[in-house]
């Protein structure tokens, strides 16, 4: 049996201990022995990215913004469903350990490939009203997203869901993925003045009884024309 190895830890700015590790050549981000980012999140990420760049696909400069990197899951689907050399995938990630641990162990990763990908370290109400009216699709995984001050997900927070409606576009998406079920959220999208659709998807497509995860799309009105 192959040994589970941590590469590389810090602290979360709660004080809790993030830790990169590797068995068998997966990685995952785990906290306190649970896996925030990893092979059991793999597909209900790379679907979220999928689904929310999926109407932005003939538009000729996209620009996506990601609220935390993760393991950079997310980003690498997006930018394998966006072609365009003048997209934007911006990732604001504020714990730079998370961006160091990308060029270190994943050097030929997304993030440190395509030109297209920037990073910005505020991902909170003011990251996002630099990109006021102009952002194609916001996309967040619930468990990667950095907390907010209240101590809360993003996603829980009125001001930045107020923040990330006024950043998109006319027809943006606000794209939401968790690993359970989160009670209300459908209403407080709706009540921020999104059009909410949800989806599911199993977590391990090959598995007999596979886990079933959330995918919220949040669309702000109609696209323009």
């Amino acid at each position: 049996m192959k040994p589970r190895i941590t590469l590389a830890d810090t602290l979360l700015a709660d004080g809790s201990p993030l830790q990169l590790q590797e068995h068998d050549g997966r990685h995952s981000l785990v906290v306190r022995g649970q896996q925030i980012a990893g092979p059991s999140t793999k597909v209900a990420e790379q679907e979220c990215a999928r689904l929310a760049c999926a109407p932005f696909r003939p538009v000729r400069q996209p620009k996506i913004w990601f609220a935390g990197l993760g393991l950079g899951q997310a980003l690498a689907s997006a930018s394998e469903a966006l072609l365009q050399k003048k997209g934007n995938l911006i990732v604001a990630e504020p714990l730079t350990e998370l961006v160091d641990w990308q060029r270190k162990f994943f050097p030929e990763g997304t993030f440190c490939t395509d030109p297209r990908v920037s990073h910005e370290p505020d991902v909170g109400v003011g990251g996002l009203s630099a990109h006021s009216g102009t952002l194609h699709a916001v996309i967040v995984h619930t468990d990667t997203a950095p907390i907010g001050p209240d101590g809360k997900s993003v996603v829980e927070n009125r001001r930045w869901l107020t923040a990330a409606f006024e950043a998109l576009q006319a027809g943006g998406v606000l794209a939401i993925t968790a690993p359970r079920q989160r009670v209300n959220l459908t209403r407080t999208l709706e009540r921020a003045g999104f059009n909410v659709a949800e989806h599911l998807v199993p977590d391990s497509p090959s598995a007999k009884k596979p886990r079933f995860q959330p995918i919220w799309l949040a669309r702000k009105g109609k696209a323009e024309d």
